[in-house]
């Protein structure tokens, strides 16, 4: 029996972007265990992108920032799939157009709006998908390593999924008092995706959280899917309220020789 055993299971997956994005990389591994895999989609370009990748994939279409369009997906994906065995809310937007300024001067309309796409939309989504959930269903989130380290390419970020983490506590504690339903999130350290090229000055931290880790070799995705499907599968059913850093150790080594010495030296 295959370890995961989610063999003919159905999970609903917010995020898939491209073949970079940790989303893609859950979503293959559910596929490659048997488990049924169905997709939300932002919009029409992005449901076809998607569709590009997953061929023949249920894709619906759901933008969370319209509470409306959560509901609707809600109702249009319990008229196929009468229950959910898991929820992956792998969705984070922050506004960098106008470049990465020193915290104290981000703008209100920024923060909001990344509170609402990158937490509050895990609240609704849930809330919406309740009566579908079965009774033991499992629901991660993407999170970040960096949430109370000022690394400053995250920006106003940081605050966001450290609110994402905190929520998933009270949605836990919440949920308990009619199911048995779990949430959790992987904190994934510094990852080379998509999102993260369209931070500005990302790629030096990314090249520098490399060598904070333990073995001098970044994080990489697919391993951060590993840990949303073990999350995902009945092999963690004592995890519950839990937020699991995937990072390498690159957390615990701040005070590697090497780059001391480096440091010292410069």
């Amino acid at each position: 029996m295959d370890f995961l055993d989610i063999a003919d299971k159905t999970f609903l997956v917010f995020g898939v972007a491209n073949k970079k994005s940790v989303a893609f990389f859950v979503s293959q591994i559910l596929s490659e265990a048997g488990a049924k895999v169905i997709h939300s989609a932002q919009s029409a370009a992005h449901k076809e992108s998607v569709s590009k990748i997953f061929p023949g994939a249920d894709i619906y279409l759901c933008d969370v920032e319209r509470e409306e369009e959560i509901t609707k997906l809600a109702e249009d994906v319990s008229k196929k799939y009468p229950k959910l065995h898991g929820i992956v809310h792998s969705i984070a937007f922050a506004n960098y157009e106008a470049g990465l300024k020193p915290f104290h001067q981000t703008r209100k309309k920024d923060f909001l709006q990344s509170v609402d796409i990158s937490c509050f939309s895990l609240i609704s989504i849930v809330n919406a998908f309740k009566d579908i959930l079965d009774e033991k269903a499992s629901v991660v989130t993407i999170s970040i390593s960096a949430t109370t380290i000022a690394a400053e390419p995250y920006g106003w970020m940081a605050p966001v999924k450290a609110a994402l983490d905190s929520t998933l506590c009270f949605l836990a504690k919440s949920f308990s008092s009619f199911s048995q339903v779990r949430f959790n999130s992987v904190k994934a350290g510094l990852l080379k995706t998509s999102a993260s090229a369209g931070i500005p000055g990302y790629l030096d931290y990314y090249l520098y959280a490399e060598q904070l880790s333990l073995r001098k070799r970044a994080i990489e995705t697919i391993e951060v899917a590993n840990a949303v499907a073990f999350l995902l599968s009945d092999r963690s059913s004592g995890i519950n309220a839990q937020s699991i850093t995937v990072d390498c150790g690159m957390a615990t080594n701040y005070f590697d020789k090497g780059l001391i010495d480096k440091a010292i030296r410069d």
